[in-house]
C-alpha cells in the first residue's frame, strides 16, 4: 500500500512557545538555585521578585519556590518575546545575544533601579560571570529552539499504519 502525503504537520506557535518559555524557567531556574546553592552567585533566585518579598523570605524553602515560579513565568514572557521579533533567526549566537540582552538590562539597568539586584559594581566576579553564563545559555535554548521549529525545513508527516 502506498503512503501518500497528507500534508505537513504545523505547530500551534503559541503553545510551543509556552512549551519552551516552561522548560526554559524550570530547567534554568533549577540551575540558578543550584548556583545560590553552591554559593556560585549572591543572587537568589527569587531576584525577579526582590522588591515585593523579604530577602529573608526568599532565602527559605517557600520563597525558593516563589522565586523560581516568577522565573519560570519571566522565561515564558521572554520566550513570546523571542518568538513575535526572532523567530526566523537561524543561528544559537542570536539566542546567546539574546540572552546576553536580558542580563544586560536586568543587572546593570532594570534590576539595580528596581531594587532586584545590587549594582555591578557592588557585586563579586563569580556572581557576575555566573549568572552571565546562565543567562546565556537560557536565551540559547529559547532561541534555537524556537528557530529550529519555526526554520527547519525538514517536513513532518503522520505516520500510517498498515
Amino acid at each position: 500500500m502506498n503512503e501518500k502525503n497528507v500534508g505537513e504537520l504545523k505547530t500551534n506557535r503559541w503553545l510551543f512557545v509556552l512549551y519552551i518559555g516552561f522548560f526554559a524557567g524550570l530547567i534554568w531556574g533549577a540551575m540558578k538555585i543550584i548556583e545560590h546553592y553552591f554559593k556560585f552567585t549572591s543572587i537568589v533566585v527569587g531576584f525577579l521578585v526582590e522588591p515585593f518579598f523579604k530577602h529573608d523570605f526568599l532565602l527559605t524553602w517557600q520563597g525558593v519556590l516563589v522565586g523560581w515560579g516568577f522565573f519560570t513565568v519571566f522565561s515564558i514572557i521572554a520566550a513570546f518575546i523571542y518568538m513575535v521579533t526572532m523567530w526566523k533567526l537561524q543561528s544559537a549566537w542570536w539566542g546567546i545575544g539574546y540572552g546576553a540582552l536580558w542580563w544586560a538590562a536586568i543587572y546593570l539597568l532594570i534590576g539595580p533601579l528596581a531594587g532586584m539586584t545590587y549594582w555591578i559594581t557592588d557585586l563579586d566576579l563569580n556572581s557576575i560571570l555566573t549568572d552571565l553564563c546562565l543567562f546565556l545559555v537560557w536565551g540559547m535554548f529559547i532561541g534555537y529552539s524556537i528557530a529550529i521549529e519555526y526554520t527547519d525545513t525538514r517536513t513532518r508527516q503522520p505516520i500510517h499504519k498498515t
